[in-house]
């Protein structure tokens, strides 16, 4: 449906309400990571001085020793049940460093390395929790409760969570809907801009599907309740967005795979880096502690820590602005798209019909009456009486033509509709017919047979009007192209070195049309859904990697066949939007470029991280090797280094991140 804002006569406006709840923000020490951590800083600060200043070890070892146990048991659990899976964990691999450094009287060095290396993991555990953050932020919308109503009209305040399919709600003025559904009775215009991304506030009446989340207006709705709270809009898209934190990317296994091989490879380096000097009449203590250098300076943190921060900061960037990326894995594909498949009503469209043109005829004479040729809005007036009482789409495109145009729209008597033909009323005395050229001239040669053959030669749908069977005007109706279409065009050409192709289940003539219009010049329409999966499958057995954009339930295979599925939220049916592997909330095209390009940016940054990683290993590695490495210099150095590309990936977090990659 078309959605108009209506004017109403100003009135005290209840109290405002933000559009978007404060974030809920994760504190800091919520997490147990990160007051683990705290516990270790705190006691390793506590005995730095005393130890420092030479003080009896009874002052300081208990100090040290808490901060071994605060700062080292979880990640040492955690590595001790890795083992029994056979895994060998890098934080094991840490504890075992701390641990020996301690042995051979490195108790200093030991205690500095389990900090930091539980430092390094309560940011990464911050980071991911501010992550999930910014994302819920955005869906952090539906209310706790809701005013349910009851058979015998009594009202009672019940939990979202309670309602059922069928309820009957009340949402009052300044409220936000508790769950979605469809409104019975009442009029309001409701702010659904954190759903839909829509400026302006949308008038709701009887009929109209409302979102929870969305904040009504000046008037009171009564709602049913046609979604089950659990499988609201934003029920969904939270668990879209969960299962982000519980994939990983393709790099991100692989590195995985050759982790455990590197560690294994370490652990046996280290050995002999232990053993052979013994053999060989080294002391114990310098080459135990080389030894345990070597182990540190050579595990694989920040190669580990170089592909998730990257991704998972742009989920959580692009969640912010609108798109919802199912998971790690999705974020860079992404990127890795060259080629990409538009749908076009719902996509390039608004998918919502809009009258184009309004073409009164020539003067009907005494018979229609009428009285004479119509102007445009008389005509489009009678047209819109006509239709009123109809629920079909082109009905509502007049109806809504009308009103923008602030025409009044009069009532009728003896209102009759037939599929596939139109409708009839009696406005004012004259009976007045809209529906199909066709089936209204039956065949009959008349002038508005021509005009109605030029409309649908540009792609429009052609609506007869007759007053007492005589043809007085022509109305053009067609899916309104996006505002951002053709830019989005532009970007996604620029980006992928070609232009998009349309594949559409639409006439040739609306889809040549409308990709002239916005710059795409291979159009394949009239497609049914296998169609569209075989022009899919086309493009990739020609070596492209296709992103596939498209919002309806003909889409889904087509979305699913693709490298990288992406869905119109707004207009998407739900078939689409679970399919998809990544949702265009708010509906705005012009975002799916700009997503493509965050997910470049990500990729970049990934190997930015796993070059530093390198680097850092192989440097303290050689030193170590090569001369003699102090263990706080080298635990510094790896710790660093895995802080450093850490911090290095949360940059996408920034706002900028989206602006640059919009271009």
């Amino acid at each position: 449906m078309t959605s108009v804002l209506v004017r109403r006569p100003a009135q005290a406006p209840p109290e405002p309400a933000p559009a978007v709840p404060p974030r809920r923000r994760t504190r800091i020490l919520a997490l147990p990571e990160a007051r683990w951590a705290a516990a270790a800083l705190v006691s390793f600060l506590a005995a730095l001085p005393l130890h420092l200043a030479g003080a009896p070890a009874w002052a300081w070892g208990p100090l040290f020793a808490l901060a071994y146990a605060t700062g080292g048991w979880e990640p040492g659990w955690a590595g001790l049940r890795a083992l029994k899976d056979r895994t060998l964990d890098v934080d094991l691999l840490m504890i075992v460093a701390a641990l020996g450094a301690a042995a051979i009287g490195q108790v200093l060095d030991g205690a500095l390395l389990i900090v930091i290396f539980a430092t390094s993991g309560a940011l990464e555990a911050v980071a991911t929790a501010r992550t999930a953050d910014s994302v819920r932020g955005l869906l952090d919308l539906a209310p706790t409760t809701a005013t349910r109503l009851g058979d015998d009209g009594g009202e009672e305040t019940v939990p979202t969570g309670a309602l059922a399919v069928g309820d009957t709600i009340l949402v009052r003025p300044g409220e936000r809907v508790g769950a979605d559904g469809r409104v019975l009775d009442g009029t309001s215009d409701v702010d659904q801009a954190t759903i839909t991304g829509e400026p302006l506030p949308v008038a709701k009446e009887a009929g109209d599907e409302v979102f929870a989340g969305t904040l009504n207006g000046t008037g009171a709705l009564r709602v049913k309740v046609e979604r089950d709270p659990s499988d609201s809009v934003i029920a969904r898209i939270v668990a879209m967005v969960e299962e982000a934190s519980e994939t990983k990317a393709p790099t991100q296994l692989f590195i995985e795979k050759i982790e455990q091989r590197y560690s294994i490879g370490m652990v046996a380096a280290t050995v002999a880096l232990f053993v052979l000097p013994l053999l060989l009449g080294s002391a114990l203590q310098p080459t135990l502690l080389r030894a345990m250098t070597f182990m540190i300076v050579a595990s694989p943190c920040a190669v580990v820590l170089a592909t998730m921060p990257p991704l998972l900061s742009a989920i959580a960037n692009a969640g912010r602005h609108g798109v919802l990326v199912k998971s790690a894995v999705v974020m860079e594909r992404l990127g890795q798209v060259d080629a990409v498949a538009l749908d076009k009503t719902g996509t390039l469209t608004e998918g919502a019909p809009q009258v184009t043109d309004v073409r009164p005829l020539a003067a009907a004479g005494p018979s229609s009456g009428v009285g004479g040729r119509l102007s445009e809005d008389a005509l489009l007036r009678l047209a819109a009486a006509a239709e009123h009482p109809s629920e079909h789409p082109l009905a509502r495109a007049v109806v809504n033509a009308a009103r923008a145009r602030g025409l009044d729209i009069p009532a009728v008597r003896d209102f009759a509709s037939a599929p596939g033909a139109g409708v009839t009323a009696t406005v004012g005395g004259t009976v007045v017919a809209v529906g199909s050229p066709a089936r209204l001239l039956n065949g009959r040669a008349h002038p508005a047979a021509t005009v109605a053959a030029a409309l649908e030669a540009e792609g429009r749908t052609a609506v007869l009007v007759t007053a007492d069977g005589t043809p007085v005007g022509v109305l053009g109706v067609a899916d309104r192209l996006r505002d951002d279409a053709a830019a989005t065009v532009t970007a996604l050409t620029a980006l992928t070195g070609g232009a998009p192709v349309l594949v559409t289940g639409d006439n040739p003539r609306a889809a040549t049309r409308l990709a002239r219009d916005v710059g795409i010049t291979d159009v394949r329409a009239g497609l049914l859904p296998e169609e569209k999966v075989h022009a899919v499958r086309e493009l990739e057995q020609a070596g492209r990697k296709v992103l596939v954009v498209g919002d309806g339930v003909n889409d889904a295979p087509a979305l699913a066949a693709a490298h990288t599925g992406v869905a119109m939220g707004r207009a998407g049916s739900d078939l689409a939007l679970e399919t998809a592997d990544a949702v265009v909330v708010r509906d705005e095209l012009a975002t799916v470029p700009t997503v493509v390009g965050l997910s470049r940016r990500a990729r970049r940054m990934v190997v930015q991280n796993l070059v530093i990683a390198a680097a850092f290993i192989t440097g303290l590695v050689v030193w170590d090797l090569a001369g003699h490495l102090p263990l706080p210099l080298g635990v510094a150095g790896h710790e660093g280094s895995t802080v450093i590309v850490g911090l290095n990936g949360l940059r996408l977090l920034a706002d900028r991140a989206w602006r640059r990659a919009a271009g």
